[in-house]
């Protein structure tokens, strides 16, 4: 018996159901996944209007469009469709040799010397941050850790302090990692994606004004050294271009961050039996003459920062567009399809994690080695060609925020509480996570 690739027709289902899968697909992505997946399989279609949407799920088809053999799939038509009004020619929103000539040119911003200069900068910051929590023993986390990846952003990337703009273009982020994904996709006055755009134009005409003299200065901050790479021709970014990149970039780093830091603190104050093993190995490094060296040795700091990206992906699907007719799973699938695929749920299947429900971040140690069933199966920073930039800055970040928490606190919520999330458009806490801190 042969195997016959069928073209894929859309499911069809009622007004109702359908105005419930798409309240759930924004509100609760792991149970929309998780009832298309149990109800209709690996590969499901869905028609509104005249678009058709594909849902892939598992591994493997995170392997498919990260891998994009052959530029299958677009990042740009897809993210230009979602975000592309509020944070346009990002480097995620690019494709092919366009983003490859991109990509290139800010790899100056994360070369080992770059980052070894960024945490010499973080570290008196960081430390002075936590340390002045002192005396308040309960802090609503979220917002916390917004404040402090923001103005380290500002530190590291752009090389200055925000003082009285911190409000402002604090702001502007958060309006327009809002406006990504709106309820109502219009731009009239008033309307959230209409607010969006006027609080990017807020963040361009904060960045347009420095680009002659971070051209022309020894600054060595992401800003400064994205206003002078050049490649081989001596050909740089335009103006534009690095107001572009910039704003994607501080809010990659400062809201997927966050994210990150939230939900792994949230996972040992239900764990607290983690923060003892995390103090103890953090008891190893001379926090004092800290190296980029020294972090990446603490391993079972990376396992706990890994089960929390596994249970609390920042990103909870990644979007793109079909640009030819493919094939998956026998399904012959139409070019122009927006194609979805879900870390979110692929990271709680049953066929890559044992109890997937449960925090265990051993699963990610040699003795287990859980990851290592599929090399798709944990995709909290995309893959492939679009693998995030900026990965080991923000695991850095991490290790050192938490490491002067340890030194200093230890923390926890009340007993049975459960930590309310909103999983789009980024991943974080309906509640800003209340929690409790004692000091050591």
């Amino acid at each position: 018996m042969t195997n016959v690739t069928k073209p894929l027709e859309p499911i069809q289902t009622g007004l109702l159901k359908s105005m419930r899968y798409m309240k759930r697909s924004y509100n609760n992505p792991l149970e929309h996944g998780q009832d298309l997946r149990r109800e209709y399989g690996n590969v499901v279609m869905q028609k509104a209007g005249k678009m058709r949407i594909v849902h892939l799920f598992g591994a493997d088809a995170h392997k498919l469009c990260l891998l994009n053999q052959n530029q299958t799939f677009s990042n740009k038509k897809a993210w230009d469709m979602i975000i592309g009004r509020v944070f346009p020619n990002g480097l995620m929103l690019r494709d092919g040799d366009d983003h490859r000539y991109h990509r290139r040119l800010m790899q100056a911003g994360f070369k080992s010397k770059a980052m070894q200069g960024y945490l010499a900068q973080m570290i008196p910051q960081v430390k002075t941050a936590v340390e002045g929590w002192a005396g308040q023993n309960e802090k609503l986390i979220y917002p916390t850790f917004k404040q402090m990846t923001l103005d380290l952003a500002a530190s590291i990337f752009l090389g200055m302090n925000l003082g009285d703009d911190a409000d402002k273009i604090n702001n502007a982020f958060e309006t327009t990692v809002a406006a990504s994904m709106p309820r109502i996709p219009f731009a009239f006055p008033g309307t959230l994606l209409w607010r969006g755009i006027k609080a990017r134009q807020t963040m361009c005409d904060f960045f347009l004004p420095m680009i002659e003299q971070r051209r022309s200065g020894e600054g060595q901050d992401l800003f400064s050294l994205l206003c002078k790479a050049t490649d081989e021709d001596g050909n740089g970014y335009t103006d534009q271009e690095i107001v572009d990149h910039m704003i994607f970039l501080m809010m990659a780093a400062h809201d997927t961050t966050t994210s990150t830091l939230t939900s792994m603190v949230y996972a040992l104050a239900k764990n607290p039996q983690w923060q003892e093993r995390l103090l103890a190995e953090m008891d190893t490094l001379d926090l004092d003459d800290l190296t980029t060296d020294a972090l990446g040795s603490t391993t079972e700091t990376d396992w706990v920062i890994k089960e929390s990206l596994r249970m609390y992906p920042p990103l909870s699907t990644l979007p793109k567009m079909s640009n030819t007719e493919f094939e998956y799973e026998g399904h012959l699938i139409p070019a122009g399809a927006l194609v979805i695929t879900y870390p979110i749920h692929t990271h709680y299947m049953s066929e890559y994690w044992d109890n997937p429900e449960t925090f265990d971040p051993t699963r990610f140690g040699p003795e287990k080695a859980e990851h290592k069933r599929h090399n798709y199966s944990w995709v909290p920073f995309s893959g492939g060609a679009h693998m995030c930039i900026g990965l080991h800055f923000a695991n850095m970040q991490i290790k050192l925020v938490l490491f002067e928490m340890l030194k200093n606190y230890s923390w926890h919520v009340p007993e049975g509480y459960e930590m309310p999330v909103q999983q789009s458009p980024i991943s974080k806490p309906k509640d800003d996570l209340p929690m409790t801190f004692v000091a050591r």
